[in-house]
């Protein structure tokens, strides 16, 4: 999807993306849908599509993510993540290349932040059910990706606006097929 000599404009644009998410959000946080609304009888309204708990799990739930310190989205998918149970060790690097080399996620799988959990890598704004899905089912794979920072994933949305994305599982060879696609949501 990008080659290396294209990373400083993926940095760019995701800067610009992050940028307009907050924008819109800063914006809109009277009125959005996404913001978290306590009512008279004491029930809360979810803060995200992505928060309510579809996938039971009762295996690890001990993350560590590795992020960028002025990475804004990747915080919010740490909170996604705990809301969903995962008990989160956080570590804000520079040095994400190495990370991304360290666990043979190739350019074209990259995203802003990697997840690792029970020897499985997750890359990017996967969501916790799916997370928590793959999880039980153990394979014999070297994880998960989404791609990018597509916009409506978890820790990327921005109101009523919400991208297709797919989420990659990562054969130990390198391939990859779909695990997961989100046309609509």
């Amino acid at each position: 999807m990008f080659s290396p000599s294209s990373k400083w404009l993926f940095s760019i644009i995701a800067g610009v993306a992050v940028m307009g998410i907050a924008g819109t959000l800063y914006l809109n946080h009277s009125s959005d849908q996404n913001q978290a609304i306590n009512q008279p009888s004491n029930q809360t309204i979810l803060a995200s599509n992505w928060d309510r708990v579809n996938e039971s799990y009762n295996g690890n739930m001990s993350m560590t993510v590795y992020r960028s310190p002025s990475c804004g989205c990747c915080g919010i998918w740490v909170e996604h993540a705990k809301k969903h149970g995962f008990k989160i060790t956080d570590i804000k690097t520079d040095d994400m290349a190495s990370i991304k080399q360290k666990y043979n996620i190739s350019s074209d799988l990259e995203s802003c932040h990697t997840a690792i959990i029970d020897g499985y890598v997750m890359e990017g704004h996967i969501p916790a059910d799916d997370i928590k899905r793959f999880l039980k089912e153990k394979p014999d794979l070297i994880g998960l990706s989404v791609p990018g920072m597509p916009i409506g994933t978890p820790g990327m949305e921005a109101g009523n606006t919400k991208q297709p994305f797919a989420i990659f599982a990562i054969n130990k060879n390198g391939s990859t097929q779909v695990y997961e696609e989100y046309e609509t949501y």
